[in-house]
């Protein structure tokens, strides 16, 4: 993430980070994306340099490390696979800040499962953020932004 954060950009490019499971491999993939050109490389810096371990301590944690060219084909991304067999699906149910809920997920409003339509940002008459969601059934519903909802990942049963 460092080499990324100072590798020479284009003015206003981003940095991309993705984290992905793949709980059929066992695998744990970290990825980060810059706009620099240039080929990452393993260094192995002397014992009184400050720089240039990044790469070597990943590396360290075993192969694959490897690099390629980012879906705009400008600049790379760098990633790492990790073995991790003990990684689990997540739960079925969690809880999010109703400002995290998206279109096409299901949320448990007044004690049923709800597919969410749209969603919306608003302000509350004393000032404060709200969130509105279109459901399938009912009425629009209208919360704090901060105000934790219960979203169900996968199929809706209603």
């Amino acid at each position: 993430m460092t080499n990324a954060l100072r590798v020479p950009v284009p003015r206003g490019r981003q940095v991309g980070v993705r984290i992905a499971r793949s709980v059929a491999d066992g695998l744990l993939r970290l990825e980060v994306s810059d706009a620099g050109g240039g080929r990452p490389e393993v260094r192995e810096p002397g014992a009184d340099e400050t720089r240039g371990r990044g790469l070597l301590l990943v590396a360290a944690l075993g192969p694959p490390l490897g690099h390629g060219g980012t879906r705009r084909r400008d600049g790379k991304t760098v990633f790492a696979e990790l073995k991790a067999p003990d990684i689990v699906a997540g739960p079925a149910v969690r809880e999010v800040a109703a400002v995290m809920v998206r279109p096409g997920q299901h949320v448990r409003v007044w004690g049923e499962w709800r597919t969410v339509l749209g969603v919306r940002s608003d302000q509350y008459a004393t000032g404060g953020p709200a969130v509105v969601l279109a459901l399938d059934e009912g009425p629009a519903l209208r919360v704090h932004a901060a105000e934790p909802l219960a979203v169900r990942v996968g199929e809706c049963a209603g």
